[in-house]
């Protein structure tokens, strides 16, 4: 088949690479000059593991094709797909102005009868609201040009994004009409060739979906940290608790592991944008409300546990930061607990010695610049910890998992160690240290 993917982000790149690789010819199209130029010298733009051999393998092959040219895309394909950012607004809705940018776009190009999916998260109705935008373009130009619209959310994690796509957990269609679907069955059928894992609904259905699936993962997380919270004022061991309940199939182990809270692109502004649509239509959502709350509080923790040690006045005082993204396997620090970390302990006159295996560049566009000139960026983890008076580990890079604590302790100033992410075990205590972790 013949695709237009529209945008080159996290969404669209990964998506369009993948498939490429299952032999369809792909058009990635975006705005940005500087982008594509570099895409086409095999230059990413974010950080995915193997991500930059595909797109080399495919360029190489004509299967992916990186142009500004959207009236050269849309005239050689059938398929488009809008996989533009959505991003959050200040009052917490999801700004749409690149998919209705996107819209203007293929309403002012497009030759021929296409399908229009919706790839980005967006709030339940807009696809139909961007038909009908496309239509109104369409008919301006006085051409008979028939537009179908479905629903397609994306459902990748980052630092597996490419395993996502190549071997989904399921394929959400969200249409009207039955040709829509066959047609999108047929696209996909190769990403799921060993189970039928494609589900076929309604296109606001399909639209929803994307929200709750993100919401419901948010909400375990801020759920088990909430109960860490509790465990730490009652004595009880969280991970003990976590295993005891994890047991249980209808609960099960993701996502319920205790932490400094979540970020991303994803969690924080699909949660909100559900509130604010409930909200809008009607509906007060007092759970996800605080799922939101609890959040926020959680990335203070950390910063709490530092206070609590060493006093609000952190003057003097340098802390090695290990992890900088808000996951591993990515370079994506939105809504990272690190900046919260770092500006906190900024704030109260601490400084940052700090490493990140991907993210350290990410993450200096990021933050506010007052704070530069109080944090160095090494390129080794243990050059971090010379002569700082704690560890704080803010992301579980598998790095990590299994350091040379006798280097630790040798490196550091004092034995101290704040944990954000319950990876260490609290057998280290036995080696003079001190450990400080959520929940236990």
């Amino acid at each position: 088949m013949k695709l237009t993917i529209i945008g080159t982000g996290y969404v669209g790149l990964v998506t369009g690479t993948c498939f490429a690789e299952m032999g369809n010819k792909v058009y990635c199209v975006d705005i940005d000059e500087k982008k594509i130029n570099d895409l086409k010298n095999n230059i990413m733009p974010i950080y995915e593991p193997n991500l930059d051999t595909l797109v080399r393998e495919n360029q190489e092959k004509h299967d992916l094709i990186f142009t500004t040219d959207l009236k050269e895309a849309l005239d050689d394909s059938n398929i488009i797909f809008l996989a533009v950012g959505t991003p959050m607004r200040e009052d917490g809705s999801a700004n749409l102005d690149y998919i209705y940018s996107a819209a203007d776009n293929i309403g002012n190009n497009i030759s021929k009868d296409s399908l229009v999916v919706i790839k980005s998260t967006v709030p339940i109705g807009t696809a139909f609201k961007v038909k009908e935008h496309i239509e109104e373009i369409i008919a301006s130009r006085g051409l008979d040009i028939n537009i179908d619209i479905a629903s397609n959310p994306e459902f990748l994690k980052e630092g597996v994004a490419i395993e996502d796509c190549m071997h989904p957990d399921r394929v959400i269609i969200g249409a009207e009409k039955e040709e829509v679907f066959d047609l999108l069955r047929d696209l996909y059928a190769p990403f799921v060739s060993k189970h039928e894992r494609i589900i076929s609904m309604d296109v606001k259905s399909s639209e929803m979906t994307k929200y709750v699936a993100n919401s419901m993962l948010a909400t375990k997380i801020s759920f088990m940290n909430e109960i860490a919270n509790i465990c730490e004022v009652t004595g009880a061991n969280v991970k003990n608790v976590r295993i005891g309940i994890g047991s249980d199939k209808r609960i099960g182990y993701d996502f319920i592991y205790a932490g400094c809270g979540y970020g991303g692109s994803c969690f924080p502004k699909d949660v909100q944008a559900l509130i604010n649509t409930s909200i809008d239509n009607g509906y007060t959502p007092e759970l996800l409300n605080h799922v939101e709350i609890v959040n926020a509080n959680q990335k203070k923790v950390l910063v709490n546990k530092v206070v609590k040690r060493f006093g609000e006045d952190l003057s003097g005082l340098t802390f090695s930061i290990w992890g900088l993204a808000f996951k591993p396997g990515t370079d994506d620090v939105r809504e990272a607990p690190s900046i919260e970390v770092i500006k906190s302990i900024i704030d109260k006159g601490g400084k940052i010695r700090a490493y990140d295996p991907k993210a350290v560049e990410t993450f200096k566009v990021a933050i506010d610049d007052k704070y530069l000139d109080s944090i160095e960026f090494v390129n080794y983890k243990y050059d971090a910890l010379n002569d700082a008076n704690a560890l704080i580990l803010v992301t579980e890079w598998k790095e990590f998992r299994n350091p040379d604590f006798e280097e630790i302790g040798e490196r550091l100033s004092e034995k101290i160690i704040f944990d954000g992410r319950n990876i260490f075990d609290s057998k280290i205590k036995e080696e003079g240290f001190e450990l400080y972790q959520i929940g236990c």
